[in-house]
């Protein structure tokens, strides 16, 4: 249809001047006069955000497509010269939006396509049934066009079609995967959740890899983690210490996660980083020997360093009567003014500027505790990267060269307190005022907890160590199955109190813990689990008549192998069964699990992912205090790789796969099953059965389960 066959619809003065507009007919209308069709079928309102998207479209671009209308009539069936929308009421929503917001008239004029023939309930149907929406992609190669070929910008591209600036980054990064991912993504080989997770990063070479390597059953996580490996979160220590700001001064990429609610990112130079870090804290390092004057200022990024050094401490600062007195006076006059004007919301003016005053004359005197220049004189400060993103000074620290100058008590003169806290005691790594051995717990400096991570995979090796423990143990395994049946029949909704899933939804603990399925244990649950499959029929139907002609023995014997592959005592970040995990605890010291035999610290299993702390900290509680000191000063891969090589063979196991041992070994079951058995009603000692009006056994707290960190 040309422009020609365009016609302009009759006004109602004119409409007794000239012939209805014709079916297929194309006129211009009034906006006023477009009234919403009672013969629409779709009843339920058009979502505001798509409104918003079709008035930014219709602002920037036009009305594209023409609504459909038919011809209002009155009782008589006579035309009143409007006409009712039966296909594009969103489009006539947005048009008044624009009216709304004075972008357009009242009378501006639409395009719209008149149908006097079709059926208008019929075809608004047919409109919104028939219709399919482009397939993202599509819509993300688009994207890209507009953005590459019309230079459009992410803000431009917003703007012309009523989405957000971020919601256009987030399909400009798609667009921009690797054309393998993209090709599954359109054939359903992988979902958008995956390709968002691919697209964390550019590089459609790491892309490819990593889709290379995928499984049949990919998770985002795992997909994330790997795009991932090689760079550092933006909310890691060492980026919250550096600054993004002053990390991309030098020349530093960032790379942002548009597809997470807080914009998060990673960056991309980790050995920039690592310089920048030093670089800060070697220069706070100079202030502070400057400043303070100490004979000696070192930068370092963990605590761990100074377990090998002695240490002064501060001591009383002697004052004068005449400052002691004045002090005093401030003080008071500064908590009675405080008292004074508790009750106000805000400080009166003269009061505020007086308590400023009081502050500075305080702080001009000095603090109350302090070093002595000798100590001064031959000790001196940490500054070190705390585990929350801020610099710690560790003051007071002595070399072992400049600790034999101090005098130790035993051997006092008489002149000195044998007690004097400016002194360190020879060869006294750490002493602090509580009198220990430098516990860094007792410090506040202990070393930062395993990552959530990490507890995932170690748990998720300690569940494997668990499942072939139990197997092996048919009498714990009998045992295991009894408390976690009768949890859910005599205690109803504590049934989550078992680490054992009782519907026996084994877990894959291989997507937890990549590598655990070839663990000696991973290995022997398999062997057991294909013996007994050569011996099951192939049909469940059959199932009970093989079952039931197994011999006792034989039936124990499957059900600890269905019990040990029903075991869940994973530690996951939101791990809301703490109950499980403490019988958990229980029952891998009932059958005496010991992870040695299954699992070993190298660099790659946990030193290479732990701190400098948690390696130095493993190296002294395996081989010695001296060897953790001759590694102290290594860069964390040469020191994870040099404590695998010093606890190989060792037995070493960090605390979360450690397994109490049995209490005074009684209780010993036959077949080596040390369970606790199930107790009748008038033997609990903690709760009674939910039964009866009897109360709910109490909840087992999670710090009597796990040993702390």
């Amino acid at each position: 249809m040309t422009a020609h066959d365009i016609q302009t619809a009759p006004t109602p003065q004119e409409k007794e001047a000239g012939p209805e507009p014709a079916h297929g007919a194309e006129i211009v209308v009034s906006l006023n006069r477009l009234k919403a069709s009672p013969r629409n079928a779709r009843k339920v309102r058009h979502p505001e955000a798509a409104i918003e998207a079709l008035a930014a479209s219709i602002r920037a671009k036009g009305v594209l497509q023409a609504p459909v209308v038919e011809i209002e009539r009155d009782r008589e069936g006579v035309a009143t010269g409007s006409y009712l929308v039966t296909i594009g009421e969103g489009r006539r929503q947005a048009l008044r939006l624009l009216v709304k917001r004075k972008a357009i008239k009242r009378t501006h004029p639409v395009r719209v396509v008149v149908d006097t023939l079709n059926d208008a309930h019929e075809i608004s149907l047919d409109e919104n049934i028939t219709r399919e929406a482009m397939h993202p992609a599509d819509q993300f190669e688009a994207f890209r066009r507009l953005a590459e070929e019309k230079g459009y910008g992410p803000e431009e591209i917003a703007a012309r079609f009523g989405v957000s600036a971020q919601v256009v980054r987030q399909r400009l990064r798609l667009a921009a995967a690797a054309p393998e991912l993209m090709s599954a993504y359109r054939d359903g080989t992988i979902t958008l959740d995956l390709l968002t997770a691919f697209c964390v990063s550019e590089d459609q070479d790491r892309q490819r890899q990593v889709l290379a390597q995928m499984g049949p059953y990919p998770s985002v996580f795992a997909i994330r983690r790997a795009m991932t490996e090689a760079r550092v979160r933006a909310d890691e220590r060492r980026a919250v210490f550096v600054g993004l700001e002053a990390y991309q001064a030098a020349g530093g990429e960032v790379v942002r996660d548009l597809f997470t609610e807080d914009g998060g990112g990673w960056l991309q130079d980790p050995v920039l980083l690592d310089r920048l870090v030093m670089d800060k804290l070697e220069a706070l390092a100079g202030e502070v020997r400057q400043r303070e004057g100490w004979k000696w200022t070192e930068a370092c990024a963990e605590f761990a360093e100074v377990s090998a050094l002695g240490r002064v401490y501060p001591v009383p600062v002697e004052r004068s009567e005449a400052d002691a007195a004045e002090i005093a006076a401030l003080s008071a006059e500064y908590d009675r003014l405080i008292s004074e004007t508790d009750a106000e919301e805000a400080f009166p003016p003269e009061v505020d500027a007086r308590l400023e005053a009081i502050d500075r004359a305080l702080q001009a005197h000095g603090p109350d505790y302090d070093y002595t220049p000798e100590a001064r004189a031959r000790a001196g400060v940490m500054v070190m990267l705390g585990h929350d993103g801020l610099a710690r000074f560790e003051r007071g620290l002595v070399r072992a060269e400049d600790a034999a100058q101090t005098p130790p008590p035993w051997e006092d003169d008489g002149t000195t307190d044998g007690d004097d806290p400016g002194y360190a005691r020879v060869g006294d790594a750490a002493s602090d005022e509580t009198g220990g051995e430098g516990d860094a717990a007792r410090t506040g400096d202990a070393p930062a907890p395993l990552s959530d991570r990490l507890l995932v995979d170690l748990t998720a090796r300690k569940t494997m160590g668990l499942r072939d423990a139990v197997q092996a143990d048919v009498g714990a395994a009998l045992a295991t199955v009894v408390h976690a049946m009768a949890l859910q029949v005599f205690y109803p909704g504590y049934g989550d109190f078992s680490p054992l899933q009782l519907r026996l939804s084994v877990s894959e603990l291989e997507r937890l813990a990549p590598g655990v399925a070839d663990s000696p244990a991973g290995r022997r649950v398999a062997d057991r689990l294909e013996a007994w499959g050569v011996r099951l029929p192939e049909r469940a139907e059959d199932l009970w008549a093989v079952v039931s002609e197994l011999r006792r023995s034989d039936l124990l014997d499957l059900l600890a192998c269905c019990a040990g592959v029903g075991l869940h005592a994973v530690r996951e970040p939101h791990d809301r069964r703490p109950a499980a995990r403490a019988q958990a605890e229980t029952l891998a010291t009932a059958v005496g699990l010991d992870m040695t035999g299954t699992w070993t610290a190298t660099a790659a299993s946990y030193f290479s992912r732990v701190p400098k702390a948690r390696i130095l900290e493993a190296v002294s509680e395996a081989v010695g205090p001296q060897e953790a000191g001759r590694i102290a000063g290594l860069r964390k891969g040469d020191m994870g790789e040099a404590a695998e090589r010093l606890l190989e063979g060792s037995g070493w196991l960090p605390t979360v796969l450690r397994v109490a041992p049995p209490e005074g070994g009684a209780g010993e079951e036959e077949g080596g099953a040390t369970a606790q058995a199930v107790m009748g009603p008038d033997d609990a000692p903690a709760g009674s059965r939910v039964q009866g009006g009897h109360e709910a056994p109490a909840v087992v707290e999670e710090g009597q389960a796990l040993a702390a960190e």
